[in-house]
């Protein structure tokens, strides 16, 4: 909302510059992006133009000599309307000017010239506000305007302007009264009345009839003039409109927006003779079309509310009139509406179509008592600017309530929650300021609210005003006395991310939005995703269902920014609706490419890098569900079926007590590909449906005391036998003194006949009690042999 301090002036007197006003207003909860003067320019002055001669050295400049009262100056001028007699602005030298121009004397093509002529926009004033004049050339005054004296002051436009950035609640200030009554409540300033004051005539024929089909028109008033002039505003309104960031057209359209922004609510006038007798409120019709008074065609839905005829839509209601009975510069007849429709419909209909200055006010809410009082103030403008005859009479449906509210409030309910010790009286006063009445009664006081304060409905919307106009910098500061209990935190989420942490990765935190398509990867469960209502864009509608798209946006950011070596994770959520059932999951989820650095160690002292795969991964999520309790009850199983997005070969489920609780896989290289040649590796965990698994007490035993024996074996087999099969198989026949099985080596190269492929295990066995030795090793050894060859149809193979 811009605010014109000469509009609001109209209503409520005030003597303090732009920028204290703004902080004023900031400090009761208004806040403003920028506060300054409708025209920043400096150092200007009324000149006029004594003599104009062509300059010799150019086809389009003028030498101009130019009387400034106190001397006559020369000045070198390219516009084309320069000329002997008019009276121009003069930027004198050391004038600023918007764009950081400084002026200074020079010389142009040798003659010298000592300041410059400017033009409207050179001065800072948009090309929109401007005519056709005013772009071509300098800008010409009036006879009446007086040599040497401020030309700004002249043309009405030493104004300032306060952008103001409101929050939603606060409908009541997109208005100029709507301001006054807040810079009263600061200042504590009575507010000036409207002028409704008209003359009205009778009309004999015809009258207009009102027909209202939905309940989403609350409140609809309408009213004629007639005999009305087309012609230019006044200047006080167009340079009021300019202020407030809207366009100057004519005087009729002019009023329309200026009660708008006097008042607050949106206006919209009819060519009366392009419409018939009677107007209607309804839904509109599926593909019914309207042109509006920008000249797009819209099609229409059943959820857009319309005014209509008997036979044709003629506008958008709260949103944009029709072109079909647009004003126009023959139009002598008008019909003015004034309404109230549903907030939330007109919202909707903006948003598809267009959004106005007319539908932001209706979808914060409108007073009805406005909505009288402003038909009435276009009537007075009208009569007083336009020639207008208003017709007696008015076409009303209402069903709207109309009276105050009432609320009722302590004292002491308003110290407790401000932390003040404010009196009756000092409650009373500041109800007051904000034209509220106010009086105290049974230990009460009992508040009655007018209909422009919609925000205002219960007891704590009326603390929040006298915290607000008391002033929150006058509230003393205090230590709270409040219980105090001990608080909580999950211990186990902090022990996970402290574990992958230490795993060598590092944590993200992500969107939990994605678009639709996103929503559906990396998964094959029945879920249906959930969109937004309201998205701030199609590439974020729709709460995630599996972590790892955020991911994978995450590591595209870091290889375009030749970032290669990537070891990431993040706890967080998915969210889902199945049947009629809402949930979300907690979820642990990792990605990991390039190379990894898994610490320093015996093994790698240089603290060297090593190259990613799959079992990598898998050994960090054998890390996870060990350090969580779940150390042999958890195994890898090969999807029954694999989501699109992962590799068919390198990919499994994490079953945990026979019980898919996760996937581990590489990302399939379509996708990948497209990112970087490097494969990718994914893992998820339902953090939620793993921990419903019950953990027993931790068990633990001494580390043995006796020399471990390591054994390497390899065995070729059929391609459909697993590396997990067949450790299965070893490890029951190893017994309890085979303490650990790792597959190392998987073949398949032109050693290994076709359709079979080596796997390649180390076994490591120690007995606690004793140094075991050969004999009882190769015992072991051969056993496990034999079982295999048998059980697997396997062939021992030479490492």
């Amino acid at each position: 909302m811009k605010l014109s301090t000469n509009f609001v002036k109209d209503y409520v007197d005030i003597d303090v510059d732009v920028k204290t006003l703004a902080e004023n207003m900031t400090r009761i909860g208004n806040e403003y992006d920028s506060a300054e003067k409708l025209i920043t320019a400096t150092n200007l002055i009324i000149g006029q133009i004594i003599k104009c001669e062509l300059h010799p050295d150019s086809d389009h400049l003028h030498i101009c000599k130019v009387d400034v009262k106190n001397e006559v100056i020369d000045i070198v001028c390219g516009a084309p309307n320069a000329r002997k007699g008019i009276k121009v602005i003069v930027a004198l030298p050391g004038a600023n000017l918007p764009g950081g121009v400084t002026i200074k004397k020079g010389t142009i093509r040798g003659i010298e010239s000592n300041g410059m002529m400017c033009s409207l926009a050179e001065l800072g004033i948009e090309q929109k506000f401007l005519s056709a004049d005013d772009k071509e050339g300098i800008c010409e005054l009036g006879e009446d305007s007086i040599i040497g004296e401020d030309p700004i002051e002249y043309l009405g436009l030493n104004d300032s302007v306060i952008d103001f950035e409101l929050t939603a609640n606060r409908g009541d200030l997109l208005s100029i009264l709507g301001m006054a009554y807040e810079i009263g409540a600061i200042y504590g300033k009575n507010i000036k009345d409207v002028d409704i004051m008209h003359q009205e005539i009778k009309e004999t024929g015809n009258s207009l009839k009102l027909e209202i089909q939905t309940k989403n028109c609350k409140l609809f008033i309408a009213k004629k003039a007639k005999n009305l002039t087309i012609k230019e505003s006044p200047d006080f309104i167009k340079n009021r409109l300019i202020a407030s960031g809207i366009r100057p057209i004519n005087n009729v359209v002019d009023i329309s927006n200026y009660v708008m922004l006097e008042l607050g609510q949106p206006l919209h006038f009819y060519d009366q003779d392009k419409l018939e007798n009677k107007i209607i409120v309804r839904m509109a019709k599926n593909g019914e079309r309207l042109t509006t008074l920008d000249g797009n065609e819209r099609i229409l839905d059943e959820e857009d509310i319309v005014i209509a005829t008997e036979q044709k839509v003629i506008g958008l209601a709260g949103v944009m009139g029709g072109l079909d009975t647009e004003v126009v510069e023959n139009t002598r007849n008008i019909i003015i509406e004034s309404a109230i429709f549903d907030s939330v419909m007109v919202r909707k209909t903006s948003k598809k179509s267009v959004r106005s200055e007319a539908s932001n006010r209706f979808e914060k809410g409108l007073d009805p008592n406005r909505t009288y009082m402003a038909i009435e103030r276009a009537c007075n403008l009208l009569e007083k600017y336009a020639d207008a005859k208003i017709i007696s009479g008015i076409v009303v449906y209402d069903k709207t309530e109309k009276s105050d509210k009432k609320i009722e409030i302590e004292v002491d309910d308003i110290n407790r929650v401000l932390g003040t010790e404010l009196t009756e009286d000092e409650v009373i006063d500041v109800f007051k300021k904000l034209k509220f009445s106010g009086y105290a009664e049974d230990g009460y006081i009992k508040v009655s609210v007018p209909t422009r304060r919609l925000d205002i409905n219960i007891k704590e919307d009326l603390i929040e005003e006298v915290g607000r106009i008391y002033g929150v910098d006058n509230i003393l500061g205090k230590l709270p006395i409040l219980p105090m209990k001990k608080g909580t935190f999950n211990r186990l989420t902090r022990e996970i991310r402290n574990k992958m942490i230490s795993l060598g990765l590092n944590e993200t935190l992500t969107y939990i939005l994605v678009n639709e398509k996103e929503a559906k990867q990396f998964t094959n469960e029945e879920f249906e995703p959930l969109k937004l209502l309201d998205p701030m864009s199609e590439d974020r509608n729709t709460l995630r269902y599996s972590i790892i798209p955020s991911l994978m946006k995450t590591y595209k950011y870091n290889v375009v920014h030749d970032v290669k070596d990537v070891s990431i994770f993040e706890l967080g959520k998915g969210f889902y609706k199945k049947g009629e059932k809402y949930g979300e999951d907690q979820k642990l989820c990792a990605l990991m490419s390039g190379k990894y650095f898994e610490g320093l160690s015996i093994e790698n002292v240089s603290g060297a890098k090593k190259p990613l795969d799959f079992f990598v991964l898998k050994g960090i999520v054998e890390e996870i569900l060990d350090y969580l309790g779940y150390k042999n009850r958890y195994s890898f199983v090969i999807p029954k079926e694999i989501p699109l997005e992962f590799h068919p070969g390198q990919v499994a489920e994490i079953s945990v007590n026979n019980d898919i609780v996760g996937v581990i896989g590489a990302v399939h290289p379509s996708i990948t590909n497209e990112i970087s040649k490097q494969s990718v590796y994914v893992m998820e965990i339902n953090l939620d449906k793993l921990l419903e698994k019950r953990v027993g007490t931790m068990k633990f035993k001494d580390i043995s005391k006796f020399p471990n024996v390591k054994k390497d074996l390899a065995f070729t087999v059929n391609k459909n036998i697993s590396a997990k099969q067949i450790s299965d198989i070893i490890l029951k026949a190893g017994g309890s003194l085979l303490t650990n099985i790792e597959v190392f080596d998987v073949y398949t190269g032109e050693n290994v006949e076709k359709g079979k492929k080596s796997i390649a295990f180390s076994l490591t066995f120690n007995d606690n009690k004793k140094t075991l030795n050969d004999e009882e090793i190769n015992q072991i050894f051969n056993k496990i042999i034999d079982t295999v060859e048998i059980k697997c149809g396997a062939e021992l193979r030479g490492i």
